[in-house]
């Protein structure tokens, strides 16, 4: 009886288990992917960018993505004048783009172990991004904060960041 007792109760925490993944896998669909997302969020600068970049359909794939969104602030900061020299011009603004985008899922707590150990996370740009903690905010290149961390899409991750952050120079 204690072993059918056992099997029975195995066998409601798998089905409850399945629910529970299948109910996390609809959340995640209804998230939306990155685009739709940045979108839902009101970056309207950071979209404005990825449009002009023709960057849209591949923030869409499948992923996963991780992309450190700057702000509309982050973005005014840069100026006016500089702005929209960049949203004319197609490669520098790819450029700049893909470096705020790793391969892979990389979640707040991974990037904060890798920002403990002062490594680095490769771009999609080609780059480098240094990761550090500077006080008791995980921060890009010694500069950019992350102002708030793990914005789920369906096919990667947003950690905000209060600056656009540039390539390093060839």
């Amino acid at each position: 009886m204690f072993v059918v007792r056992m099997f029975a109760l195995a066998l409601v925490l798998s089905v409850v288990s399945l629910a529970v993944r299948a109910e996390e896998a609809k959340e995640a669909k209804e998230t939306g992917d990155i685009v739709d997302v940045a979108v839902g969020a009101k970056f309207t600068k950071l979209v404005a960018a990825v449009k002009a970049a023709d960057l849209v359909e591949t923030l869409k794939g499948k992923g996963p993505f991780t992309v450190f969104a700057p702000t509309d602030e982050a973005f005014e900061a840069l100026g006016e004048e500089k702005l929209a020299a960049l949203l004319k011009d197609k490669e520098a603004l790819k450029k700049i783009l893909t470096y705020h985008v790793v391969s892979g899922k990389v979640l707040a707590k991974d990037a904060i172990a890798l920002a403990k150990d002062e490594k680095s996370a490769k771009s999609v740009e080609g780059s480098s991004i240094k990761l550090s903690i500077k006080g008791k905010s995980l921060t890009l290149n010694g500069e950019a904060k992350v102002i708030k961390a793990n914005v789920m899409a369906s096919n990667g991750v947003i950690h905000v960041i209060d600056k656009v952050i540039m390539p390093p120079k060839d």
